[in-house]
């Protein structure tokens, strides 16, 4: 039995499964097992997928039915005891497997590992900043205490044992934006997480991904699900505000007023930076000048955006 297993969700990534591929076959540690789920892809990845002769290589195929079912079924079929996930888009540095495997042995009781990242866009390269402090290499969080500025935990750079989805249950299917962050936010009830400050993974901003196009409010993550927990649960309640404002400034970008109502108006400003609250405020031409030169900051490697 392998000690991981690499899962990969794909769907018409031609053009960067092949590095993805080499990426993992690339590891250090080699103990694993790579189980990709093709999501009914229509161009060539498949033939992609073709040109790699590993045995460690289990391929799947299924009609498309979004990235959730995709990961879920990866999860079905894992024969390992820890599960990762990366995209077919993004990218591990050789070590990232060696230290998470180091990360388990140093923190056995724990369950949930994940490192830093860095960030590729169109002209830079940009590390992810992160809001908790730097103390030790490798240390315990607690999700919402160290989320509040960017995901302690991203799905291309994280290991879960298999327990976790047991506990707290698989990606939920019926949202097609923020279900990754809906797992996340299940994970952070009940489990800490062993986080690494190394980077050990790059993620590549897609401007056309799913998560930067209008979407139906029922398909959305809208944080009703955990209306009664975040009553009783003031850094969960923090960390959901945070969340709604950045809905809600996506929402005011597109002109979306119903979106943005909604976002903005289950969250308490309390709990949101001065300049924050300002931001809300602004109408949808301000934001748009706010995002060309959120765009211009990022392109010259400033990644602590006027939005954060």
């Amino acid at each position: 039995m392998p000690f991981f297993t690499v899962i990969i969700p794909l769907y018409n990534k031609e053009q960067f499964i092949g590095s993805t591929l080499k990426s993992i076959l690339q590891q250090h540690f080699t103990d694993f097992e790579i189980v990709i789920i093709d999501d009914g892809s229509t161009d060539n990845s498949v033939e992609k997928i073709k040109e790699f002769d590993d045995e460690r290589i289990r391929f799947y195929t299924k009609e498309n039915g979004g990235v959730s079912t995709a990961r879920n079924y990866g999860i079905e079929q894992a024969a390992a005891d820890y599960i990762t996930f990366i995209d077919a888009d993004d990218y591990w540095y050789p070590d990232f497997l060696q230290q998470m495997h180091r990360n388990i042995n140093r923190f056995p009781e724990q369950q949930v590992f994940s490192a830093a990242i860095e960030i590729e866009t169109e002209k830079n390269i940009i590390p992810a900043q992160y809001s908790i402090g730097i103390t030790h290499d490798c240390e315990i969080v607690n999700y919402f205490d160290a989320s509040s500025k960017m995901s302690v935990i991203w799905t291309s750079c994280a290991v879960f044992h298999k327990s976790v989805f047991a506990a707290v249950g698989n990606f939920d299917v019926k949202i097609k934006s923020g279900q990754d962050t809906d797992l996340w936010i299940r994970i952070g009830l009940t489990y800490p997480v062993v986080f690494c400050r190394k980077i050990l993974a790059r993620y590549t901003f897609d401007s056309e991904s799913l998560s930067n196009k209008p979407m139906n409010l029922n398909q959305k993550l809208n944080f009703s699900k955990f209306s009664a927990l975040e009553k009783e649960n003031p850094k969960l309640k923090k960390f959901l505000d945070l969340n709604r404002f950045s809905f809600a400034i996506h929402s005011g970008l597109r002109g979306d007023t119903v979106n943005y109502k909604h976002f903005k108006n289950a969250l308490d400003s309390n709990n949101l930076t001065l300049k924050k609250r300002v931001l809300l405020r602004l109408p949808s031409f301000a934001l748009q000048s706010l995002l060309q030169l959120n765009i211009f900051l990022n392109k010259i490697g400033m990644s602590d955006s006027v939005f954060k």
